[in-house]
């Protein structure tokens, strides 16, 4: 029929766990696998809906159209709550989208989003004409007029969520936040390390992490060296290869960074994409979209890991042992994070569970 052999474009390769293997142009993973699990069991039923499959594994739910629900990030910050309220609890790096929103948890749990790694978000960086004392007295005005509308709609949860955002600007306008931005301050051969500009964005989270953001999303979805990005249904899947190794350098690199620093075990990497590949090329040399088997990587966070969770057939279509739903994967992360994953948050006065009936892969808890 004209179409390549189905399974891997690329050959394999052994890595530090006995038995599981890499592509080949994850060389730098490889020999750190035995700080990972790669979970090769995710699964839904969301197929060629990009929108719909992103919202499902930044959520862990279908799309509703009566409840808007909170992202994980988002989550995370309201029940891990706040380490350092000089820094944001959620930042997003990478173009942005609903699926990442914080839902009916209100923007006290929204993120930061940050377009570059050289400098913080404009709208918090004061203008040099602006001295201290005018500062000092803009500020002053601006709690009089606050005040007075606060007293005056008392109930406006709008306004409350206006002001908690206002005061939340000004404090991540301060050097705590500005200073994470100077890359400058690590050494050049790290720098180097970590490559290119998806992994200069690995590099800040880290320092982000260390001044106490709770959850970081690095989204891989912008300046792609290969062209076309990770949707090669076409002529992309020639050079996908180079996307593949500029995740494999940045990855390697940022966990043997926090490994060094003794921030491994205290927190948990996690490599996602919305859903998987068929083991067939399509007419156009590239593959279309897979969900009934695909693989997460997990890293870090104390967990049990040099071991590979979940079995399939040999092209990667069917699941033959251990499947792992996406509130599976959400109550896993849940736990490995401290949070109780069968609590409950509110929708207003409805209760809504923090996954969606999902259970902890109990093979990687502590």
């Amino acid at each position: 029929d004209g179409l390549k052999d189905a399974g891997s474009a690329y050959p394999a390769i052994d890595t530090a766990v006995p038995g599981v293997q890499l592509c080949e142009h994850l060389k730098h993973t490889a020999p750190l696998l035995d700080r990972c699990v790669p979970v090769r069991t995710v699964n839904h039923d969301v197929i060629d809906e990009h929108s719909a499959a992103t919202y499902r594994m930044h959520t862990g739910r279908k799309v509703s159209g009566t409840v808007v629900y909170p992202s994980i990030g988002s989550m995370i910050s309201r029940t891990k709550g706040s380490l350092n309220e000089l820094v944001p609890n959620y930042v997003v790096m990478g173009n942005p989208s609903p699926a990442r929103e914080p839902g009916f948890l209100g923007a006290e749990h929204g993120y930061i989003y940050l377009t570059e790694t050289k400098s913080g978000p404009k709208g918090l960086v004061r203008p040099e004409r602006v001295s201290d004392k005018r500062q000092k007295q803009r500020l002053e005005l601006l709690d009089k007029v606050r005040s007075q509308y606060l007293e005056r709609y008392p109930d406006n949860k709008q306004l409350q969520e206006y002001v908690k955002a206002m005061d939340l600007g000004f404090r991540l306008a301060g050097p705590e936040f500005m200073n994470v931005f100077n890359l400058d301050e690590e050494p050049s051969d790290l720098r180097n390390a970590y490559g290119d500009e998806f992994g200069q964005r690995c590099l800040l989270a880290r320092r982000l992490v260390e001044r106490g953001s709770r959850f970081v999303e690095v989204s891989f979805n912008i300046n792609f060296v290969n062209g076309t990005g990770w949707d090669t249904h076409k002529g992309g899947q020639l050079n996908q290869h180079l996307l593949i190794q500029s995740l494999d350098q940045s990855f390697a690199t940022l966990l043997t960074d926090l490994e060094r620093r003794n921030l491994l075990d205290k927190t948990l990497l996690v490599i996602s994409t919305e859903f998987g590949r068929p083991a067939q090329f399509d007419g156009g040399g590239g593959r279309g979209h897979h969900a009934k088997s695909f693989s997460v990587m997990l890293a870090g966070g104390g967990m049990k890991t040099g071991q590979a969770i979940g079995t399939t057939d040999e092209l990667g279509m069917k699941i033959e042992d251990r499947p792992v739903s996406v509130a599976d994967l959400f109550a896993t992360m849940f736990a490995v994070m401290g949070v109780d994953p069968y609590q409950e948050l509110y929708a207003g006065v409805r209760p809504v569970p923090l996954t969606d009936g999902g259970h902890p892969i109990v093979e990687v808890l502590g």
